[in-house]
């Protein structure tokens, strides 16, 4: 021989080639269409494509196609390796007519034993007890073979196997399903559409013998492989030697063998197959060519089979190919080898094959490790028309516990993403005991289903790239404009040491004393507290609430060893929630839980809308309830709790809630609107503010907050304000305020001067403007004076760098405002909203119009009784506000159009009452002209509300997403359905992106920059663009 071709595809295609090249011979390939890209025609010397463009399967059966191919190549031998023609004895005639060397046996054994009836008849005669079978061609035939063997029984195709056409039949109904779809299956598998009626044997172990002999008459056993580890009739891990059976067992299962392939002159490489039960042998078939898990028996007796099939082929002995071959007593037998199969298959969705693109794949290896890959590498399309096979790994050691956790070893170092695999189902049975203990039957996956729970794989790199890829080349939906040349810094963590333990602070402070202790501990203190709102409002404020982790956390640590005299920090709750999983892409109770870890030491603050959550309409009060305590349990320490019209029963549950379910701390606020010195205009006057502190301490407040959510508290006001409140009110005051207006650094020093217990300040980097006060500036303003904190202020300049570089990452969320704006005391946008509407009015071709839009928002809110506004009120006039602009109108256009105009969905919810009442009500005519005849709430909504049934709804909601979800899943889910589903198939996508650096996360990765991505503790990714093709016509 000179020239083989081999009439397969995929692995065994390529393990034949190998044992080719290795003895010399040229190595031809066939492919067809479908298979173009399979990796075994790159591995050939020749590749010849056969068969039409619109078939995939049949030409690898076309007799007389691969007979012309070998003719024309002048290939001398045909290997045909396993499946396919390797059993269809019509294929080894046409090559012995056509002078082509067949590897493997003759045509006439190939007729005998190829054909498991057959075969079972020679087994008979040669005194191998055989399960009892009828051969039937139609369906009334197998009816009767049915009734005369008894059920069950088992329907198995005549030729091939790999559980093809097999079924076992337990009543007459099941034949009725069975016969014609197992017929069918068969003959597109071998061509071949034979199948015969046997009994079934309940629980047997799966034995098969492997034979080797050569065309002299000298035949050989190389001990037995175990098979027993099934699904469907087809083998998914094998171990050779098979570790439980007797000695006497084993040793008649190798005479029978033999005795059966004595009877036909037997050559070449074949395979005796058996069920043992209780110690009972019954002969199953032969398959007279190579099988799948041949190398098993290569690695325990150190023979290559396919090379010694080669070899006979060519006519040599037995005894000349050396492989200790020469006498059945020289062949050794040395430890255990188990088989794995990795294919494209869904263990726990009854092994259903999947297909697609592999992504990624990474290989095991090691000592002891033999691969033997078929169509697997990157970029490879996994096709539905062929086995879903990708790799074959085998495993070596001295006992079988050692091989399975090597083998074990070995699949977790695997890496397949793209397609979906069955190598954790793998790795559950390598740890499986009675895997381990040899003791498993045909029937064990289906015994032990907890083989299927397997922990999903994370496949974050792979998703991670392909996050990167796709927003380098499409860019990020949420950036409107970019600069492909800007150029970002990097942003310089003060130093810090990480080893080094948190000095105590705040949050110690709680622990200690509780809630209301520390209520009285605050108001004590003769020095006003600092709340640091750099981590949620001044970027809020600032730049749209795009501040991701990545850079929060990168310096948390290190802000918290600093700074540990910080009162609180405010980093979660508001807009931040949704807009994490919006826009950010991120998990916020992630958020929260990391921003503890890195910061044990000082009170973590939220903002929550009292009724309304993190949300922006009506919830149940045991939702409420729940998104509270895991707050709480998760890290919260401050619950700052506002309504957003100042209606005090909106925040009456939460208050409730947060005393009597939590450790927590009800910071209850009143937000400012109006002018407290106004005594013309008495809306909003002093004794609004008091009476409303008043029923905040009623309800159980620990503090109250004065929240000026647009910046309209003047000094003098405030001396005013906080004079009062400190002197009726025996609560701390913690005033917030936004520097809109430039005013507010004064606003904080009357203030302090009046008592005032806490401000909120944002570092130097992120403040002024629509965001807080300079955090830096403060300090600096209280120097030398009975005021003066105890703060580093060279420390608080770095931290205020470090916000100043990371900003410019974020300059397409800037707002636009670039000095105070005096006419915040006209408009009275809150800060938080001023920087996304900006953003908004560009969306709709309106950037040119603010003027308009903060006069209309001025005219909106007149009209609607000039209600509080904050979120969500403020998000009602902001809607009604660009809707007038945008449509050409102002407000005298509305009562003009009467009931026909068409208002905002939020504006009808407004007047529904759906968000609270307002101080004074509502205007009755705008009210009817928006609702329409519907009566509107009076109370609280959520008091109207179902309640959540949560063990019922989580289960469901898992049933819908991924049973590995939390219930922290489930309470953003209910909160924002539609945003939660999203970010789940956002995430199912790429995977984790707050791992990523901003820039990268935002602009993509430029060509020739390497990155470092920290996935997890101790595993870092280092990414690099090589290149971006050119786009597709």
């Amino acid at each position: 021989m000179k020239k083989v071709l081999v009439a397969n595809r995929g692995e065994i295609a390529i393990r034949i080639f190998r044992a080719c090249t290795e003895l010399g011979y040229q190595t031809v390939a066939i492919y067809t269409y479908e298979d173009r890209y399979s990796l075994h025609r790159y591995k050939a010397d020749e590749s010849y494509l056969i068969g039409k463009e619109n078939e995939s399967v049949r030409p690898y059966l076309d007799i007389n196609e691969i007979i012309q191919l070998a003719k024309k190549i002048n290939a001398d031998a045909i290997h045909p390796g396993y499946g396919f023609l390797s059993e269809n004895s019509k294929f080894v005639e046409a090559c012995e007519k056509n002078g082509i060397q067949f590897v493997g046996p003759n045509s006439t054994v190939i007729g005998q034993l190829g054909n498991k009836v057959e075969a079972k008849i020679i087994a008979e005669k040669a005194g191998v007890p055989i399960i009892k079978g009828q051969h039937v061609n139609s369906f009334d035939d197998a009816k009767r073979a049915c009734k005369e063997t008894g059920y069950p029984v088992m329907l198995k195709a005549a030729s091939g196997g790999g559980g093809r056409g097999m079924r076992v039949l337990q009543n007459e109904s099941d034949l009725k399903n069975g016969f014609d779809s197992a017929k069918r299956e068969a003959l597109s598998a071998f061509g071949d559409d034979q199948v015969f009626i046997e009994k079934y044997i309940a629980n047997p172990k799966h034995i098969e013998v492997q034979i080797l002999g050569d065309q002299h008459g000298q035949i050989v056993h190389l001990y037995e492989r175990d098979c027993s580890v099934q699904r469907r009739f087809q083998k998914v891990i094998e171990f050779a030697p098979s570790m439980t059976l007797d000695k006497t067992v084993q040793q008649r299962l190798y005479d029978y063998a033999l005795k059966i392939a004595k009877a036909v002159n037997y050559s070449h490489a074949g395979t005796v197959e058996f069920l043992v039960e209780n110690d009972e042998i019954y002969f199953v078939e032969v398959n007279p060519r190579i099988q799948v898990e041949h190398t098993v028996t290569e690695l325990v007796t150190g023979v290559d089979l396919v090379k010694a099939q080669l070899l006979i082929a060519g006519g040599a002995k037995l005894a000349d190919i050396g492989m200790n071959l020469h006498d059945q007593s020289a062949i050794p037998l040395n430890g255990f080898a188990i088989q794995c199969r990795i294919t494209t298959e869904v263990p726990s969705e009854d092994f259903k094959p999947d297909f697609g693109k592999v992504m990624h794949y990474r290989s095991a290896s090691g000592f002891g490790i033999r691969l033997d890959e078929g169509n697997i590498y990157n970029g490879a399309v996994i096709s539905p028309f062929f086995d879903s096979m990708l790799v074959k790994i085998s495993a070596w050691a001295n006992t079988l516990e050692a091989a399975s956790e090597r083998m074990w070893r070995a699949l977790m170092e695997f890496r397949v993403r793209g397609v979906k695999t069955n190598v954790q189902f793998l790795e559950n049975v390598m740890r499986h005991p009675i895997f381990n203990e040899g003791k498993a039957t045909v029937h064990f996956i289906k015994e032990n289903p907890d083989l299927l729970n397997y922990r999903k794989r994370l496949d974050r790199g792979s998703k991670l790239l392909k996050y990167i890829a796709e927003v380098s080349v499409n860019g990020n939906p949420d950036v409107k404009k970019f600069d492909p040349d800007k150029t970002f810094f990097r942003p310089k963590v003060p130093d810090y040491n990480p080893y080094s333990d948190y000095p105590n602070g705040t949050k110690q402070l709680l622990d200690k004393l509780g809630p209301e202790k520390f209520s009285d501990w605050l108001r004590e203190q003769k020095r006003v507290q600092i709340t640091d709102t750099t981590f949620r409002d001044a970027h809020q404020s600032l730049i749209a609430t795009r501040v991701r982790s990545y850079d929060i956390l990168k310096v948390a640590e290190s802000f918290a060893k600093a700074h540990p005299e910080t009162f609180s920090l405010e980093m979660w709750g508001g807009a931040t929630f949704d807009v994490a999983y919006r826009f950010l892409k991120e998990d916020p109770w992630k958020r929260l839980q990391r921003i503890r870890a890195a910061v044990p030491n000082i009170l973590l603050q939220m903002l929550i809308r009292g009724s309304n959550a993190v949300g922006y309409t009506a919830y149940p009060d045991n939702l409420i309830e729940r998104f509270i305590i895991k707050a709480a349990e998760n890290g919260m320490d401050i619950f700052r709790i506002f309504d957003s019209l100042n209606w005090t029963e909106g925040m009456r549950f939460s208050i409730k809630t947060v005393r009597e379910k939590t450790k927590s701390i009800a910071e209850a606020c009143i937000c400012y609107t109006g002018e407290v010195l106004n005594k013309s205009y008495q809306k909003y006057n002093l004794d609004y503010y008091l009476k409303l502190a008043n029923e905040l301490k009623s309800m159980g407040a620990h503090i109250i907050a004065i929240k000026d959510m647009a910046g309209l508290l003047k000094p003098y006001s405030a001396e005013y304000l906080i004079s009062e409140l400190k002197e009726k009110i025996d609560l701390p005051i913690h005033l917030h305020t936004h520097d809109t207006s430039s005013l507010q650094a004064a606003t904080y020093m009357k203030a302090i001067e009046s008592g005032v217990d806490a401000i909120d300040c944002a570092l130097g980097g992120l403040s002024g403007l629509t965001s807080q006060p300079n955090f830096n500036s403060i300090v600096e303003m209280l120097k030398h004076t009975p005021h003066e904190l105890d703060v580093n202020i060279h420390s608080l300049n770095a931290f205020s760098d470090y916000w100043a570089t990371v900003r410019e990452i974020y300059y397409p969320f800037e707002s636009g405002l670039k000095s105070g704006a005096a006419d915040v005391f006209y408009h009275e946008i809150p800060g938080g909203q001023y920087s996304n509407l900006q953003p908004q009015a560009i969306s709709l071709g309106l950037g040119d119009r603010m003027p308009e839009i903060k006069k209309a928002y001025h005219d909106v809110n007149q009209l609607f009784g000039d209600i509080v506004k904050v979120t969500p009120s403020s998000k009602v006039v902001g809607d009604l506000a660009l809707y007038l602009v945008s449509n050409g109108m102002s407000v005298d256009d509305i009562a003009a159009k009467g009931d026909s105009f068409p208002f905002p969905e939020s504006v009808e919810g407004f007047f529904m009452g759906k968000i609270g009442q307002p101080h004074g009500g509502f205007p009755e005519a705008i009210q009817k002209q928006v609702l329409k005849g519907k009566i509107p709430f009076t109370d609280r909504p959520g008091a109207h509300l179902k309640a959540i049934d949560f063990s019922k709804e989580f289960e469901q909601f898992k049933q819908e997403f991924a049973a590995d979800l939390s219930e922290l899943d489930f309470i953003s889910y209910k909160l924002y359905p539609k945003v939660f589903k999203d970010y789940f198939d956002f995430n199912s996508l790429y995977g984790d992106v707050d791992v990523l650096p901003s820039d990268i996360f935002f602009y993509g990765l430029r060509k020739d920059k390497e990155i470092l991505i920290d996935i997890a503790p101790g595993k870092t990714l280092i990414v690099t663009l090589l290149s971006i093709s050119d786009a597709d016509d």
